[in-house]
């Protein structure tokens, strides 16, 4: 499986693999880091991470605290919103979006719907 949209973890999993997982308590998340310049904020989501049922994810937001910590907070007045919205939500196992994900890549795995060779009109045979 080669998605289109880049999700560290699931190099190795098949999506038969992928709905086993989820069903066991897996789930596809994303972390936030904010960065400022004084009168310039931007808060911005991480690539998509597949967390096991048995990984909470706040280890993998770590970096991302870290990154928010030493830049985010020096934008006036978004720094200070952005980045402790960026914390919570890290140190919470990051933003969850199993289901947008999953329809996604189910959308992928889809074969193409047959349609009418190019240049050809469909004609009534009544």
């Amino acid at each position: 499986m080669t998605p289109t949209m880049l999700i560290h973890g699931i190099d190795h999993l098949t999506l038969d693999d992928l709905e086993r997982e989820l069903e066991r308590g897996g789930r596809f998340v994303f972390y936030e880091y904010c960065i400022s310049l004084i009168v310039v904020s931007a808060r911005r989501p991480s690539a998509i991470y597949f967390l096991p049922a048995d990984d909470w994810g706040v280890v993998r937001g770590l970096r991302y605290c870290l990154l928010t910590l030493l830049f985010g907070w020096w934008g006036i007045p978004w720094g200070l919103v952005y980045s402790p919205l960026t914390l919570f939500n890290n140190l919470g196992g990051g933003c969850d979006v199993t289901d947008e994900v999953l329809a996604a890549l189910r959308a992928e795995a889809q074969p193409p719907a047959a349609s009418e060779p190019e240049g050809r009109i469909p004609c009534d045979e009544s």
